[in-house]
């Protein structure tokens, strides 16, 4: 199931605090509930791959010459964030930056384009370094790129 994601019914997430800050992110128009602890965050919303509703997650905010980065890190759990899936199932997402909302091509980066977003990413959250040794598992990087 494609297309923007916006245009489909919404469908809260499992976790408490993340649809919490979602849903007053969303609402506020980006004005509240965009960091975590002192770290701007962003809004990615996706199309859930069992269900087709929209699922709105708030991800730390890594931005590069209007690009962004995604990091399915899960806090270094052994498994995939349920909303890295939904990406792989439709790379058509998008991305709310504050008051910006913006439909991006999501893809997952590799090589040498990964380091690099790797690099950007621990820049804005060191911790995602330390999520990477607790887990075997290579944690993705999803570039967001702007199609709109």
């Amino acid at each position: 199931m494609t297309g923007t994601p916006t245009e489909k019914p919404y469908l809260r997430g499992a976790s408490d605090w993340a649809a919490d800050q979602a849903e007053r992110y969303e609402e506020s128009n980006g004005q509240e509930a965009n960091t975590l602890q002192g770290v701007p965050i962003m809004l990615v919303s996706t199309t859930g791959r069992k269900t087709g509703a929209l699922r709105r997650t708030p991800l730390m905010r890594v931005e590069h010459e209007g690009s962004y980065a995604a990091i399915a890190s899960k806090g270094g759990a052994p498994e995939h964030p349920v909303w890295y899936l939904n990406i792989l199932a439709d790379p058509t997402v998008t991305v709310r930056d504050g008051a910006t909302v913006r439909t991006c091509h999501a893809h997952v980066a590799e090589g040498d384009e990964r380091a690099a977003w790797w690099e950007r990413a621990i820049a804005v959250w060191p911790a995602y370094a330390d999520y990477q040794t607790k887990t075997d598992r290579q944690i993705p990087v999803v570039v967001l790129d702007p199609i709109d």
